[in-house]
């Protein structure tokens, strides 16, 4: 053991060690033996090294003030002291340096989000040998890594190039169950209250009551971002090899695991049982009288009056606004407006003083499963209906519409193409959103974002109850919170209708923390997903159900057979739809004679490009084997 360590190891007061050891027995609902004793222990020793570098150097008189302090933090958060209702709390490190954080002062919380990202770049295809010798993340196993996946990034890049993405998975420091340690502290590194032992258990490793977080992954990408074509990337000199650990929504149990920050808290110390003696430090400054509360919540309301009987006649044009609050209900906009793109999103930008986020996908790339879709942040709102046909939608938005200055709501699908009417609209506008970053000189970024926006209800429009949706992510004060909120309007009848929804139920998994209403959009109602989650030629991805079928068939959190449809599916015929997206956002092959016949596998995702979404034929995989039906 460094010396460093073993001075701050015997620095530790046995109040303290007590304290922590009091607190994780009572606030896990689980015995200590359910973590590998010998982690557990080493762990709480190394969590209980309070005393720091600066506090090693200090003298005689100052350390035993620090350990009369540290000791009175302990006791007065047990004592039950607190800054109100517990709120999850959002850290991240890049590179080994921990991203500072502004809190409201003396609030409690809990720790709800943890991002950690290291990264190297070179200028030659060597895999990950950059990130495995000269990363933060060096230090860790990288034993039996392997290559899982590769995938282009359909749309090219400003020059006319490509980006390629190779994702792998399987390095022993992933597969390895590990813990985390937050430990608020003073100037000092001095413990200002009880330190939060968080179970992460591996990537490799089924949901069991030891987790603490419902998502937890863990995987290496190398970046090619210069390749000649979709194909060719042998002449590529752009390359970024990342590492990076995404662990978000906590379960009910770990939520009671909280901590408040004191007046003379000043920072964060994080502590990996992978790395323990090279913790992270995470900067902390306190605001006293924020201007607005935490939490996030939607508001829309239909501007336009319906008629005399309450409902809306096919071919009419329906104006909604929305309204963004807090947790108090506070609006954290004007009325009639939201920022613009350049005020929130790019980097270095000034941000929206009550959190109000954007789509940043531009800066901070994401990918479905495998990197930061928390962290796209796309504010959107979308019209589908009637509800009683609502389906997924397979006809492709391509990226010309996105940049049409005609109109800023999408129609994404139509009664006659898809069985269902479907808009959307994303904040800003997409053509001021994408517009502004394919045409940068032209102010788009700057332009006004209105708070309403205009639906046109099609004259042929089936009768029933239409879903309008909204969904945003908010990011105040350490708290990183998605909302959603669902209304219902009439069409063309006073006859309530509802969706007939064929899959679920999705709680015997999404549940404790881990519910719809938490994860992803913070959305439970299901039938508001397919429009926002349309084709986009540029995101082939989009469907709710390739989006679906790919995460639940890649990650090892999933419970039940892949093969056994019947898991979700709640009735065989929704099984039967046979398509290229359909079936390889699944699996991950397909046989020589289907190869010859339909083509070779092009995308991990949909199997193939546009063609994808097509009926391969209503004579073929009538039934799947092992699907339960």
């Amino acid at each position: 053991m460094e010396e460093s360590a073993i001075t701050r190891t015997r620095s530790t007061p046995m109040g303290a060690v007590g304290a922590f050891q009091a607190r994780f027995a009572r606030t896990t609902p689980r015995s200590a033996s359910a973590v590998p004793m010998a982690m557990l222990a080493g762990l709480s020793a190394l969590a209980l090294a309070c005393g720091g570098p600066d506090a090693v150097d200090a003298e005689a008189s100052d350390s035993q003030d620090a350990l009369g302090s540290q000791a009175q933090a302990v006791t007065d958060e047990r004592s039950g002291s607190s800054g109100g209702a517990p709120v999850g709390l959002a850290l991240e490190v890049e590179n080994g340096e921990g991203v500072p954080l502004k809190v409201k002062a003396g609030q409690t919380f809990y720790v709800n989000q943890i991002d950690l990202r290291a990264f190297v770049n070179a200028t030659v295809d060597e895999g990950l040998t950059g990130l495995r010798r000269n990363s933060d993340f060096a230090v860790l196993g990288w034993g039996g890594v392997h290559l899982e996946e590769t995938e282009f990034v359909g749309l090219a890049n400003g020059d006319g190039t490509f980006t390629r993405r190779a994702f792998y998975r399987d390095a022993a420091w992933m597969k390895v169950p590990s813990l985390f340690t937050v430990e608020p502290v003073d100037a000092r590194g001095v413990l200002t209250g009880t330190p939060v032992l968080l179970n992460v258990g591996s990537d490799d490793k089924r949901r069991t009551e030891r987790d603490d977080f419902f998502i937890r992954r863990m995987r290496a990408i190398q970046w090619a971002r210069d390749c000649a074509s979709l194909t060719d990337c042998r002449n590529a000199k752009n390359y970024e090899e990342e590492a990076l650990v995404e662990l978000r929504n906590a379960y009910d149990h770990a939520k009671q695991q909280t901590f408040t920050f004191r007046p003379n808290t000043r920072g964060l110390r994080l502590r990996w049982s992978l790395r323990p003696f090279a913790p992270y430090y995470i900067p902390v400054t306190q605001e006293a009288s924020p201007a607005f509360g935490y939490g996030f919540a939607i508001d829309i309301k239909p501007l336009t009056a319906p008629r005399k009987d309450g409902t809306y006649a096919p071919g009419s044009d329906v104006t909604f606004q929305l309204t963004l609050k807090d947790g108090q209900g506070k609006r954290l906009h004007p009325a009639g407006s939201l920022p613009t793109y350049n005020e929130v999103a790019p980097p270095g930008a000034p941000g929206h003083p009550a959190g109000i986020q954007y789509y940043r996908a531009f800066f901070d790339a994401t990918t479905t499963y495998y990197r930061r879709k928390h962290r796209e942040r796309m504010m959107m709102t979308q019209l589908i209906g009637p509800a009683q046909d609502i389906q997924p939608i397979r006809s492709i938005v391509d990226l010309e519409a996105f940049l049409d200055d005609s109109q800023d709501v999408q129609t994404v699908a139509t009664q006659a193409r898809d069985g269902v009417y479907a808009q959307f609209m994303t904040f800003p506008p997409s053509n001021k959103l994408f517009g502004g970053a394919f045409f940068p000189t032209e102010g788009r970024w700057d332009a006004p974002v209105s708070d309403t926006w205009t639906y046109r209800l099609p004259a042929d429009a089936k009768p029933g109850t239409y879903l309008v949706t909204a969904k945003a992510r908010r990011v105040f004060l350490g708290e990183d919170v998605p909302a959603s909120r669902t209304i219902e309007i009439q069409v063309g009848t006073r006859t309530h209708t509802e969706a007939k929804l064929t899959t679920g139920p999705c709680n015997s998994c999404h549940s404790k923390g881990g519910e719809l209403s938490q994860v992803a959009h913070a959305n439970d109602n299901r039938a508001a997903c397919a429009s926002c989650h349309a084709p986009l030629g540029f995101e082939l991805e989009g469907p709710i159900f390739v989006r679906t079928h790919f995460i639940h068939s890649r990650s090892n959190r999933y419970d039940a057979p892949v093969e056994k449809c019947s898991s979700c599916h709640l009735e065989k015929e929704g099984t039967q739809r046979t398509s290229k997206a359909a079936c390889l956002s699944c699996h991950k092959s397909y046989p020589d004679s289907h190869v010859a016949k339909f083509g070779p596998i092009e995308s991990m995702y949909v199997g193939g490009g546009r063609e994808s979404f097509q009926q391969c034929t209503g004579s073929c995989h009538k039934t799947h084997p092992g699907s339960g039906f």
